[in-house]
C-alpha cells in the first residue's frame, strides 16, 4: 500500500523540525563549549590582589616597573645634586626667591613606541619637583604652547639650543628634560633592547647642562 501524500508531507515536515531543532542544540552546545573554553584560559586580575603583577616582562617596551625603577635612580641623583642644594636656598629666602622650572618632555630617538610612558615620566617627575616644594613649576600645557610658538606647529619638540627664547616665553630659569636611546639586537630566535635614558636640567639664560645623568634598561625576548 502507498502512504497517503498527506500523510507523508506530514512526516516529512515533523522530521525537518527534528532536525532543526536538534543542529539548533548542537550549535547552541558548540558555542557554549568554546566560550567556555576562552574563559578558562583568560582570567582579569587587578594589581591589589596579586602584588607580583607588574614583576614580569610583557614585551620589550618600557612598563610601569622600568619607569619606577629609572625615575628611583634618576631623582635620587638630582635630590644630592648642587643645583638642587641652589633651589633649597633659594626657596629659603621665601616664595619670592624661588626659581621656576618646567618639566619638558623627553624626546624618543628609539624606534619603539614609547611615547606614553615617557609622557607618564614626564608627570612622575612633575608630582617629585611638587612634593619637595622647593620651586615654582610652570604647567605642561602651557609650555607645549610656547614650543609650538617656537618651533612651529611641524616640529613641536622641545630644542635645547632655543632654551633662552622659551625661558622668556615662560618666565622659566630652568627646563628638566631628558632623551631615551636605544640598541636594539636580534638573532634568528631572540631580540634585545638596551635603553639609555638620560635626564639633565638646563639654565634657559644660558642653555648650559648645570646637571645630567643616565640610566640603562634592558628588555629582551628569547
Amino acid at each position: 500500500m502507498h502512504r497517503p501524500r498527506s500523510s507523508w508531507l506530514a512526516f516529512r515536515s515533523s522530521a525537518f523540525r527534528s532536525l532543526s531543532a536538534f543542529l539548533g542544540l548542537l550549535a547552541s552546545f558548540v558555542v557554549g563549549a568554546l566560550a567556555l573554553t576562552g574563559c578558562a584560559s583568560h582570567e582579569y586580575v587587578r594589581g591589589s590582589d596579586e602584588p607580583g603583577i607588574d614583576r614580569a616582562a610583557m614585551s620589550t617596551s618600557l612598563d610601569k616597573d622600568d619607569i619606577e625603577r629609572a625615575l628611583q635612580k634618576l631623582l635620587n641623583q638630582l635630590r644630592e645634586s648642587p643645583i638642587m642644594n641652589e633651589w633649597r636656598d633659594d626657596a629659603a629666602k621665601g616664595r619670592a626667591g624661588m626659581d621656576t622650572v618646567s618639566v619638558v618632555s623627553f624626546v624618543n630617538e628609539t624606534s619603539e613606541h614609547i611615547d606614553p610612558q615617557l609622557d607618564a615620566m614626564l608627570s612622575e617627575t612633575e608630582t617629585w619637583l611638587s612634593g619637595a616644594n622647593v620651586v615654582r613649576l610652570v604647567s605642561h600645557e602651557r609650555q607645549a604652547e610656547m614650543i609650538r610658538e617656537v618651533e612651529g606647529a611641524q616640529h613641536p619638540v622641545f630644542d635645547p639650543r632655543h632654551a633662552p627664547q622659551y625661558g622668556k616665553q615662560l618666565g622659566v630659569k630652568y627646563f628638566i628634560t631628558g632623551k631615551v636611546g636605544a640598541a636594539d639586537e636580534r638573532t634568528d630566535d631572540s631580540r634585545r633592547v638596551q635603553y639609555f635614558i638620560f635626564m639633565q636640567v638646563i639654565e634657559s639664560d644660558t642653555s648650559e647642562i648645570r646637571w645630567q645623568q643616565r640610566d640603562y634598561i634592558t628588555k629582551a625576548v628569547r
